[in-house]
């Protein structure tokens, strides 16, 4: 059974800083794109960032400069440092594996962030 599990989400205020992981069970971790996305209320989901197998990465504007994503092959998780919060990153977080050869994909339950001004 595949689980994706996250964590780290919470309250922050603008300026703050937070670390969100997913840790991923039941498939082979290093061969999986991993993705963060996140939804706002009343919005529709977006893409955030994305670390292929090798590790190469790509950022939505929104988080170019500000955020990080990273991988631990060894312990089957990819985390997104998230730096100089602003209130419009409030959203739940969510994280997507993507099989490199497209056999299969999923998705973890999310993590709420929020960011007050």
């Amino acid at each position: 059974q595949v689980q994706l599990v996250e964590s780290g989400g919470g309250l922050v205020q603008a300026g703050g800083s937070l670390r969100l992981s997913c840790v991923a069970s039941g498939i082979t971790f290093s061969m999986y794109i991993m993705d963060w996305y996140r939804q706002a209320p009343g919005k529709q989901r977006e893409s955030v960032a994305t670390i292929s197998s090798d590790g190469s990465t790509d950022y939505a504007e929104s988080g170019k400069g500000r955020f990080t994503i990273s991988r631990d092959n060894a312990k089957n998780t990819v985390f997104l440092q998230m730096n100089s919060l602003k209130p419009e990153d409030t959203a739940v977080y969510s994280c997507h594996a993507t099989h490199r050869y497209g056999r299969g994909n999923y998705w973890g339950q999310g993590t709420r962030v929020t960011v007050s001004s």
